[in-house]
């Protein structure tokens, strides 16, 4: 998922509770110039539907700082706000214009429904929410589809059996397991019983 956000540079001296009063949220912006950074505020209103529609270290932001005519590509780094009443607080983007590549923790998403679940009364166990990647900024998936179709009951799919789209590596142990069906008629359930 791609989104945009245009912003301003936040106002040199300008206070941050003094700044969400008038309905902007301070912001920061990394990496654009190496080490440099740039102050921004963002429109409340835009800031809030951007945190809902983005994840963290996942989604790129189109941003465009028009008062000093920039514009790239950003990951949204973290987002600060209140504990309970969740009002936003403050965002950090990071610049990834000039990577060739980034690492990032992809959720894991199950495609299908297992063969020991649907026909063999078995219960699908996630090992894994999570999968760590590298790939190039122009190229990163929503999620790590992982079909669960052809498991079994107690058969498991490694990180090395998920098939990734071009140009994305998984970066944890190939070896580690994502998800496997565990009980039902068949596999480990008849392991048990001998």
């Amino acid at each position: 998922m791609e989104l945009s956000l245009k912003c301003n540079t936040r106002p040199s001296g300008s206070k941050a509770n003094a700044l969400r009063r008038s309905g902007q949220i301070p912001a920061v912006l990394y990496g654009h110039k190496g080490a440099e950074s740039i102050d921004l505020a963002v429109d409340k209103k835009t800031a809030e539907l951007l945190v809902r529609d983005a994840s963290l270290n996942n989604t790129l932001v189109d941003i465009t700082v028009a008062d000093i005519s920039w514009s790239g590509k950003a990951l949204l780094r973290e987002v600060q706000s209140h504990p309970w009443k969740h009002n936003l607080y403050h965002l950090s983007f990071f610049a990834v214009g000039t990577q060739d590549s980034l690492i990032l923790s992809l959720p894991v998403q199950v495609v299908g429904e297992a063969d020991g679940v649907k026909n063999k009364g078995g219960s699908l166990d996630l090992q894994m929410n999570e999968i760590n990647i590298r790939c190039a900024p122009d190229n990163i998936p929503d999620a790590v589809e992982v079909d669960v179709t052809s498991l079994d009951s107690g058969q498991s799919l490694h990180i090395k059996d998920i098939v990734l789209p071009a140009g994305v590596e998984a970066l944890d142990d190939p070896e580690q397991v994502v998800v496997m069906v565990s009980g039902g008629r068949g596999g480990d359930a008849s392991a048990a019983e001998a």
